[in-house]
């Protein structure tokens, strides 16, 4: 798995993970995605990983790359969310202009 690197001299675990790395290569994490999601599957999900960082990945790409981020990046990202900032993104034909 790419995220674990083991030190076989020092006999200890070293976690490497990083932006772009293959979903599939994360190992047994739990993945979460919004009780709203799209019933087509057009999801996003999280999840936490043993490094204290948020994994999110597309569902329509399972183990496609990954996003990492920190526990205040995505804290920061929920409260901007919840806050209205990115409506202009999903609104109609002139949701870009904003």
């Amino acid at each position: 798995m790419a995220w674990y690197a083991l030190r076989r001299r020092k006999g200890t675990n070293m976690v490497i993970t990083y932006n772009g790395m293959l979903a599939a290569e994360l190992g047994e994490v739990r993945w979460q995605k919004s009780g709203r999601s799209n019933p087509n599957g057009e999801c996003v999900e999280l999840a936490a990983l043993p490094t204290g960082e948020i994994a999110m990945r597309n569902s329509r790409f399972p183990v496609g790359p990954v996003l990492l981020y920190t526990q205040a990046e995505i804290t920061a990202f929920l409260a901007g969310a919840k806050d209205g900032e990115f409506d202009h993104l999903t609104g109609g034909p002139d949701h870009l202009t904003r």
